[in-house]
């Protein structure tokens, strides 16, 4: 089985040393690189096209947020944000810039390795209270103009009773409980939606929940009902 492949971006030569080491030590992945600045990163992602990138939000020399859309815009690679606490303040930005979910630093290990294999799996990692703090910023941001809303019109009313609920932040086990289908058929859902709106994952999907209006911060407990 071919290994993932992951560059670690971190300004702080400990945390890519600790990352590396631990990544390193599973059979199942290789570091193929690590960077000291978001620059760095994306001159090392185009050349060596890894398939994880775990970075760093705040660094010198190119953020974290601009790397991730130049690497998620040119590549298929996807990016795992690192912050220093899980309820950021650039949760959002990270998800418009491509972003497939968030890790704290100080992780468990054994949390960072089945983050690296879920997200290198096609999933995304968006965790309740990133969610909630995500709404938030959503509800604080000026509105933008709206996505086309006629790509809703493409769903099915039970694509959109799923898109609600992933909108409020749920996983593909409470989905199936809410809506009485099984887990295989929601997950079934969720990946049709991504495909009829051309999205990367899940956690684009939150956000264009709320953007395209289907449904609004604050009603995201009714997505249950």
């Amino acid at each position: 089985m071919k290994p993932i492949d992951v560059l670690i971006v971190d300004d702080q030569s400990l945390i890519r040393a600790g990352f590396s080491a631990l990544l390193s030590a599973e059979e199942d992945m290789r570091v193929i690189g690590t960077a000291a600045s978001g620059t760095e990163a994306v001159a090392l992602a185009r050349r060596d096209k890894p398939q994880i990138v775990l970075m760093d939000i705040r660094m010198p020399d190119g953020d974290g947020i601009s790397a991730a859309a130049q690497i998620t815009g040119e590549l298929e690679t996807r990016v795992i944000m690192l912050t220093t606490f899980e309820l950021d303040e650039y949760i959002l930005d990270s998800i418009r810039a491509g972003a497939s979910g968030f890790l704290v630093k100080d992780t468990e290990p054994a949390a960072l390795i089945d983050a690296v294999r879920v997200v290198a799996g096609g999933d995304s990692l968006l965790s309740p209270s990133v969610t909630r703090k995500l709404l938030s910023q959503i509800a604080a941001t000026p509105k933008r103009e709206r996505p086309d809303d006629r790509m809703l019109k493409e769903l099915t009313v039970r694509e959109r009773e799923v898109l609600a609920q992933i909108g409020a932040g749920k996983t593909n086990a409470e989905i199936a409980a809410a809506l009485y289908i099984t887990p295989l058929t929601a997950k079934t859902h969720v990946s049709r939606i991504i495909g009829k709106l051309a999205v990367r994952d899940r956690t684009s999907l939150v956000v264009l929940a709320y953007e395209s209006g289907l449904i609004t911060p604050g009603a995201q407990g009714e997505a249950g009902r």
